[in-house]
């Protein structure tokens, strides 16, 4: 059994037992469990429900593992031709990982 969730703006395949890293949860702590309730489908074995736009009383219980993961660094360069302009910037996102603990449907 999965479910298509949408956590922060974005669309996530949740399955029992598997890790999401999602963008931050400001409010998150160490160890607290979160339900998210905007579950777009659901696959119970075949028999798939889709929601418009939401899946009525289906929810995704999470635990959060870390409130605070740094993702890997991503550097962006920029550069004018012949002008003599160069500019590196570093950026690394900044994540929650969480466990998926139950989908219910």
């Amino acid at each position: 059994m999965y479910a298509i969730v949408e956590i922060n703006g974005q669309q996530f395949k949740a399955e029992e037992g598997k890790k999401l890293f999602v963008h931050h949860i400001a409010d998150a702590e160490a160890n607290a469990t979160v339900e998210f309730e905007k579950v777009l489908l659901v696959d119970n074995e075949g028999a798939i429900t889709v929601g418009a736009p939401t899946v009525e009383g289906a929810k995704v219980v999470c635990e959060v593992v870390s409130p605070l993961v740094k993702g890997e660094k991503v550097l962006v360069f920029h550069k004018k031709r012949r002008k003599g302009h160069r500019k590196l910037n570093g950026h690394r996102q900044q994540f929650t990982e969480l466990t998926i603990k139950s989908v219910i449907a």
